[in-house]
């Protein structure tokens, strides 16, 4: 499975942009897949999750800001970011995997597919 992220810029303190991860995999619609970010020096962290249901999961730190949305019929994963804060900066990477089950907690060890990543950059 091939995921190739985009969207990812600089922005203002308080401004939005719209990620995409495109997937190359048929069977996408099966798939649990993910949004994670990494900043320099830190962990990589969970930022919000979408089952084959369309259950979703949002890390902490972006309830309310964030919402992901995946469209099947594209293989294409999303990530609406609004109210953007300098602390979103990272490089944010797309994860996907057939075995997550639904009440999965992002957990990026459970993720066997990732994509190259998209840098964030947000000023205050």
């Amino acid at each position: 499975v091939q995921l190739v992220e985009s969207g990812g810029g600089s922005v203002q303190a308080g401004g939005s942009l719209r990620l995409s991860c495109a997937a190359s995999e048929y069977t996408f619609s099966t798939y649990c897949v993910g949004w994670f970010r990494q900043a320099p020096g830190k962990e990589r962290e969970g930022v919000a999750r979408i089952v084959s249901g369309g259950s979703t999961y949002y890390g902490d730190s972006v309830k309310g800001r964030f919402t992901i949305s995946r469209d099947d019929a594209k293989n294409t994963l999303y990530l609406q970011m609004n109210s953007l804060k300098p602390e979103d900066t990272a490089t944010y990477y797309c994860a996907a995997d057939p075995q997550v089950p639904w009440w999965s907690l992002l957990r990026a060890p459970e993720y066997d597919y990732w994509g190259q990543g998209t840098q964030v950059t947000v000023a205050s």
